[in-house]
This record gives C-alpha cells, structure tokens and sequence, in this order.
C-alpha cells in the first residue's frame, strides 16, 4: 500500500480520536437537548468517507493535472450528495434529534474537510520556483 495513503490513514485516526474525545465531552457537558445520539455514529462514517475521497484523489495526484482537478470535483459532488442525503434522511425519520443533528455534523463536515484538504495541499507535488518565467 502507498505510504502517503498509510501516513494520511494514521494521522487520520489521531486526529479522529481527538474528535471522538471533544464528542464525548460535548455529549456529557451539553444539555440533552443540544445533544444527537447519532454523534458517535458521525465520526466512523467521516472516516470512511474521507479514507475513499483521499484514496481516489492520491491516485491521480501525480498523473495530469486536469485529471486530478476532475477527480477532485467529481469527489466533492460525491460526498455533497451523500451528506445531503444523510441528513435529509435523517431528519426525516427522527424529527426531534434533526437540528443537533445536524450541527454535529455541520462542525464535523467541517473538521474532516479541512483536514483532508490540508493532506491533500501537503501531499500534492509542487514546482521548485512556480514555473514562472523571470521578467529581469
């Protein structure tokens, strides 16, 4: 297996179990109201999505740029979709838990995405001097 993709995989696991805590914390120090059951359902399922969207974006990370741009949109309307539909899924069939629900995962949507951003920038190979052409 490529080692960016197990490096990405164990500091993803870290940075999941500091989340895992901040949720148990949330969940004992908020009142019931503002907490969703469904929260340590989230993080598992961020991380499934987020193993995929990086394993499809580190495969055409050296090949064209074009083709790496196209993947990575294409990743992104994937995972919208498939948020979108969770939580509309979700809210549908547990009226009373949707907005804590929601805010869970807003706030771990974001988390994951600057995460897996910040990877992906890191990993992503860059020009010695930006390829520019000097005007001296």
């Amino acid at each position: 297996m490529n080692t960016d993709y197990l490096k990405f995989l164990k500091q993803l696991l870290v940075f999941s179990a500091i989340l895992a805590l901040l949720v148990a914390a949330f969940t004992f120090l908020l009142p019931a109201a503002y907490v969703s059951p469904a929260w340590p359902f989230l993080i598992p399922f961020f991380i499934a999505a987020t193993l995929l969207s990086y394993y499809y974006l580190l495969q055409t990370l050296h090949k064209r740029f074009i083709k790496f741009v196209n993947t990575f949109l294409l990743t992104i309307l994937i995972k919208l979709v498939l948020y979108v539909s969770v939580m509309i899924l979700y809210a549908f069939t547990h009226r009373r838990e949707a907005v804590p629900f929601m805010l869970g995962f807003f706030l771990l949507y974001l988390c994951y995405t600057v995460f897996e951003s910040v990877s992906i920038i890191r990993d992503t190979p860059h020009k010695p001097d930006g390829g520019e052409a000097s005007s001296s």
